[in-house]
């Protein structure tokens, strides 16, 4: 029976990634690809452009250098590799995010989180990220990886604190080589003996098993995206200054040496390429469902007012900053990680179906929230209730995100959601905290909505 379900499974992702390709015609893939072709044949990366829609390749140098390979393929092989690594991310972002839920629920993760991944795999944003041939589901995936560092840093952090007090005043270094204290919170456990001392594990497992690596998936998607760069001001804001300052020096690494590989396209890039908004679209195109493109619309200019956009897009990203940090003290990482992709999503250029992404990761902790308090006999009445709503909202955005209608584009109900998403999302308490400096708790200027 289980390999029947995973042979269907299987088929119908395949089945799946198939109409993916021949509904959006892997438009965005065929300009990179002949871009990526013109460079190697001794021309500009930005300086193709597509004979009919005249838009060229946005891709950062150090994500065509690496994209470079599928430009020595077919079109639709370079499109079927790209969609095959793109839904294995998603298999590893829904690992990631809906493990945890599947745990607090008690039900088996691997049903759960196949399940997750194949409702996510229907909506809009991951068809259209396969169906355009983007990279954007590799980006988050990049972004998700750090939530693993960090809960594993935080685990850390948590049972130190919760050790022998006398141990608390010793150096790192010193803490658990002494007879034992093997491991962090052992001792308050009951699970050493004195005298016996277990093998401290290698240099590579400490660092993977310690969440010191914690920065480098972030570091990498800043170099794919710029827009990414408002996860290491997260990272700061919420003095995670160890996986901020490694996010950032893997950032100037990658940057580096795309400047000795590529020189001239990465000064052409950083110099000019990037700062040109409508290089892909125009800002006022309908599918543009980002705070400049709703304004652009309603002005009804090829751009919005610079400083009414300026205005409020500096207010959203103000409240989506402050509710990522309210979530980050709550202990819920994923919620924080959420609303800072939303608040990017918002407050950008340029945001498609593609970059609207972090809807989904959105739904999902809506839907959770729904549950937890829906089940909780401890709640009053009117917390329960409150449960309900949520799962309303839940299944209107999931909704929102499967059937995307011309007329929703026209009365920008994607960028409505996602607005809405940045204010009402709410958090859930972890266990235990991920408290990065000390146990004392601040409130936030904007507090979050308490998930239970």
């Amino acid at each position: 029976m289980r390999s029947g379900w995973v042979a269907l499974g299987v088929l119908v992702t395949v089945a799946i990634i198939t109409l993916c390709l021949r509904w959006y015609e892997l438009s965005t893939l065929a300009v990179n690809h002949q871009a990526i072709r013109g460079w190697l044949d001794g021309d500009g990366l930005y300086t193709y452009r597509d004979p009919g829609t005249q838009t060229g390749t946005t891709l950062p140098p150090a994500l065509a250098i690496l994209l470079t390979p599928l430009a020595l393929l077919p079109l639709h092989g370079a499109g079927w590799l790209l969609a095959l690594a793109g839904t294995a991310a998603l298999l590893l972002v829904a690992l990631i995010v809906a493990g945890p839920v599947a745990r607090r629920h008690g039900q088996r993760r691997t049903p759960f989180v196949l399940g997750v991944a194949a409702l996510a795999l229907l909506a809009e944003p991951v068809r259209a990220v396969i169906g355009l041939g983007r990279p954007e589901l590799l980006i988050v995936a990049l972004v998700a990886v750090d939530l693993v560092a960090l809960r594993r840093a935080a685990r850390i952090r948590h049972r130190a604190l919760a050790g022998i007090p006398a141990l608390r005043r010793l150096p790192i270094s010193r803490r658990w080589s002494r007879p034992g204290t093997s491991h962090p919170g052992a001792a308050h456990q009951g699970t050493s003996r004195p005298g016996i001392t277990r093998p401290r594990p290698g240099p590579f497992r400490r660092i993977w098993t310690g969440g010191s690596w914690a920065g480098l998936g972030t570091g990498l998607a800043v170099t794919f995206s710029a827009t990414s760069l408002l996860f290491v001001i997260y990272l700061v804001i919420t003095r995670q200054r160890r996986a901020a300052g490694t996010a950032l020096a893997t950032a100037a690494a990658v940057i580096l040496a795309a400047l000795l590989v590529a020189p001239a396209e990465t000064l052409a890039w950083y110099g000019t390429t990037m700062w040109e908004l409508d290089r892909p679209a125009p800002i006022s195109d309908p599918g543009n469902q980002s705070l400049a493109g709703v304004m652009a619309r309603l002005y009804g200019f090829p751009a919005p007012p610079v400083l009414v956009w300026f205005s409020f897009g500096i207010l959203l990203l103000a409240v989506g900053l402050i509710r990522a940090r309210s979530a980050h003290t709550e202990g819920d990482e994923v919620a924080a990680f959420t609303l800072v992709g939303l608040t990017v999503a918002v407050t950008g250029p340029a945001s498609t179906a593609a970059e609207s992404l972090w809807m989904l990761p959105a739904v999902l902790i809506l839907a959770d929230t729904g549950l937890r308090r829906h089940r909780s006999a401890r709640l009053p009445r009117q917390a329960r209730l409150a449960g309900t709503w949520y799962l309303v909202a839940a299944a209107f955005g999931y909704l929102t995100v499967v059937a995307t209608p011309a007329w929703s584009l026209v009365w920008n109900v994607p960028a409505a959601t996602m607005i809405l998403l940045v204010n009402i999302l709410p958090s859930r308490h972890a266990s235990p905290p991920l408290a990065t400096t000390s146990p004392t708790r601040r409130r936030a200027a904007i507090p979050l909505p308490r998930g239970g």
